[in-house]
């Protein structure tokens, strides 16, 4: 697989640029056809969001290695795009306008690519977490991609879709299954249901990876003889998530199965040497896996 990797400023008044970020942009080819990253900001996180479950001893030295602070993160919100000639296919749509100040800014990272909403033929959810389907809807509440055809796994349309989750998936998380369903509302009779193995569209098969969500899904891209892992969330960081992938971590909804799901997935990367696509990974999200005497560690391209 030839990849190279470039980074540029927003152009024409983009958010991000207007919010001083530097987005950065992956991109491989894969066989007749690319993959790269778009932009949509960044998050502001409390760090107990992720850490609250883990050994706070063991912690603090790994957090350190990393130049990391216990307190806050703002990690990346990395789009992936698929082109093959006849499909450009966008992975998760962002934040829009109603998350957080800092990211809904794939509009204007598609722009830097020179592509408009309408260009994007099929939209494929890897789970309905706000940073991930809340951009569906634009600040009128109309569809942001609106000529796409919508594609989601089965289990995690049911779970945002059941008028119970939101009384059951906790107080901190009830805006998520409330903003999820409004959204899910507008695509209903259009989306096309799929679950974990099938392939979704040509060179793009589902991988089960549920425990962030309970029906989070991942794709393996194959064009030819090249390949690459799109991740969503399941493997939610660069840090803890490589070097201790068995920690329980407070971002994921079922702590315990995604933890085995990291660690199948940190299995297959580094057996079959894939590139990977992380949403949340730095700079600009693309690279390879590595394994180390004491877990994982992530390579971004060009490094």
């Amino acid at each position: 697989m030839r990849m190279d990797r470039r980074s540029f400023l927003a152009q024409s008044g983009a958010a991000a640029g207007c919010l001083g970020l530097s987005p950065l942009v992956a991109r491989a080819e894969l066989g007749a056809a690319s993959l790269t990253t778009v932009s949509d900001g960044s998050l502001t996180l409390p760090g107990s969001f992720i850490f609250d479950p883990m050994p706070q001893d063991a912690l603090q030295p790994i957090l350190a290695s990393y130049d990391l602070s216990s307190t806050q993160l703002t990690p990346e919100c990395n789009l992936a795009l698929y082109r093959d000639g006849e499909r450009t296919v966008l992975f998760d749509v962002g934040s829009g306008p109603d998350f957080m100040p800092t990211a809904g800014s794939v509009v204007d990272g598609l722009n830097a690519l020179g592509l408009a909403p309408e260009d994007i033929t099929h939209v494929v959810f890897t789970h309905a977490h706000p940073d991930h389907i809340w951009g569906l809807l634009d600040d009128f509440d109309e569809p942001v991609f609106a000529d796409a055809t919508y594609i989601m796994g089965r289990a995690e349309w049911e779970y945002w879709w059941n008028p119970e989750t939101v009384d059951t998936i906790g107080e901190a998380r009830a805006a998520f299954a409330v903003g999820a369903k409004r959204r899910m509302e507008v695509i209903e009779d259009s989306v096309v249901l799929f679950d974990g193995g099938q392939e979704v569209l040509p060179g793009i098969a589902a991988v089960a990876t549920h425990g962030h969500t309970p029906g989070h899904m991942s794709f393996e891209v194959r064009n030819g003889s090249d390949a690459a892992l799109i991740l969503g969330d399941a493997i939610g960081n660069h840090h803890v998530a490589f070097h201790k992938p068995e920690w329980i971590s407070g971002s994921d909804q079922d702590g315990e199965l995604a933890a085995k799901t990291r660690s199948m997935l940190f299995d297959r990367i580094v057996s079959e040497q894939m590139q990977v696509v992380g949403f949340h990974l730095p700079q600009g999200g693309m690279g390879r896996v590595d394994r180390t005497s004491e877990g994982y560690v992530f390579v971004p391209e060009g490094s």
